[in-house]
């Protein structure tokens, strides 16, 4: 079981007793910093908006916030895990990450059933009749393989995903058009069941409903009363410059629709990049390998040299360049955070398969002149 604490007061940046003002304020602050729109890619400052989000959803509801304060009294949190509403990743001593979830704490005598039904968190469904809000849903990883050139410089791509969507025949109630749900039996309505625990009541979406408070009469032909149906989904993704394979990219709101119309989670792409045929990377530079013959080796020459690019730039080989030798051109490698790399070229000296009879005669006198005195 996790030990750390979640202090939503600490992640706010508030005192306990902060006014709801104050909290608003450091609220409205910590949001324009890490918003994903003044963010784009930064899987960081996205789960830092959400973590600012999901303290100050209970920190500015005054019933939330109070009862929150009580549960951070029961053993200052130490002992039970940490606050975590509808479960998710604690950190650890150490760096490491383990789930909880009030689920956690059945082992101490109903308490995860009692914190859970306190903070109206646990696993629900539906926008029942008493107000609760719609589950949202899952993400969806989803792994693209991209061109070299387009890992390098960025640029747009098209992939298609597959995703739970709302079904469009019923709307997603999960009913068969012209039909009228009846009311819940187990709930009577209500979307929750209550039973005791331990001297208090707990409530729970109903396991019938799904939290609704109705059931279709006759359910939807076409997603069988799911209120979802399984598509593919076109989207166009902007690969940012620089991503090397294990790059992840998160977009959000594009992955699985929640049940009953809940929020859809994010969409995170993992990088394949494919191998390229004349380059290869090393961190932000590039290498290649460019052939020449034993006349420009030895006299000197220039060379026109591809960059990744697309463009060519012109490489003075000096004379008397040895098979092997490498050249940097400055400037010329991947772009990424404000730095580029380089782009380094080794040459190879190639001889010729063949020779005529009077390249032969020549190289013959040249082999001949440059005969080695021992």
């Amino acid at each position: 079981m996790a030990t750390a604490t979640k202090d939503f007061y600490k992640i706010l940046g508030v005192a306990e007793n902060a006014s709801a003002d104050e909290i608003k304020k450091a609220y409205r602050k910590l949001a324009k910093q890490y918003h994903p729109d003044a963010n784009p890619n930064d899987v960081a400052a996205t789960d830092r908006f959400k973590e600012v989000s999901e303290a100050y959803s209970v920190l500015s509801d005054e019933g939330k916030r109070k009862q929150y304060d009580q549960v951070r009294k029961f053993g200052g949190l130490g002992g039970i895990g940490g606050f975590r509403p509808g479960g998710g990743a604690s950190s650890a001593p150490g760096g490491a990450t383990e789930s909880f979830s009030f689920d956690d704490l059945s082992g101490l005598g109903g308490l995860g059933d009692i914190f859970g039904s306190i903070f109206d968190f646990g696993k629900r469904r539906g926008t029942g009749a008493r107000g609760q809000v719609p589950q949202r849903g899952q993400n969806i990883e989803y792994a693209v393989e991209i061109s070299f050139e387009t890992a390098a410089r960025g640029g747009k791509i098209s992939i298609t995903i597959p995703v739970s969507e709302p079904c469009s025949t019923c709307g997603g109630s999960g009913a068969a058009p012209g039909t009228t749900p009846t009311t819940c039996p187990e709930c009577k309505g209500s979307g929750t069941v209550t039973f005791g625990q331990g001297g208090f009541a707990v409530s729970r979406p109903c396991p019938a409903c799904y939290g609704r408070g109705t059931i279709p009469t006759t359910p939807c032909p076409t997603c069988q009363g799911q209120g979802q149906v399984r598509t593919q989904r076109q989207l166009q993704v902007t690969v940012p410059p620089g991503v090397d394979t294990g790059s992840k990219l998160r977009i959000p709101d594009q992955g699985e629709a929640g049940p009953d119309r809940g929020a859809r989670g994010d969409l995170i792409i993992s990088f394949r990049v494919k191998p390229h045929r004349f380059f290869s990377r090393d961190g932000l530079d590039i290498n290649c390998t460019v052939p020449i013959n034993i006349a420009q080796a030895t006299l000197g020459s220039r060379i026109r040299v591809r960059t990744v690019d697309g463009k060519h730039v012109v490489l003075r080989i000096p004379p008397s360049t040895q098979s092997g030798t490498r050249f940097r051109i400055r400037g010329q490698g991947i772009e990424k955070g404000g730095r580029r790399g380089d782009q380094y070229v080794k040459v190879e000296v190639r001889v010729p398969d063949r020779l005529g009879t009077e390249e032969a005669g020549l190289l013959r006198d040249f082999a001949k002149a440059a005969e080695l005195k021992y």
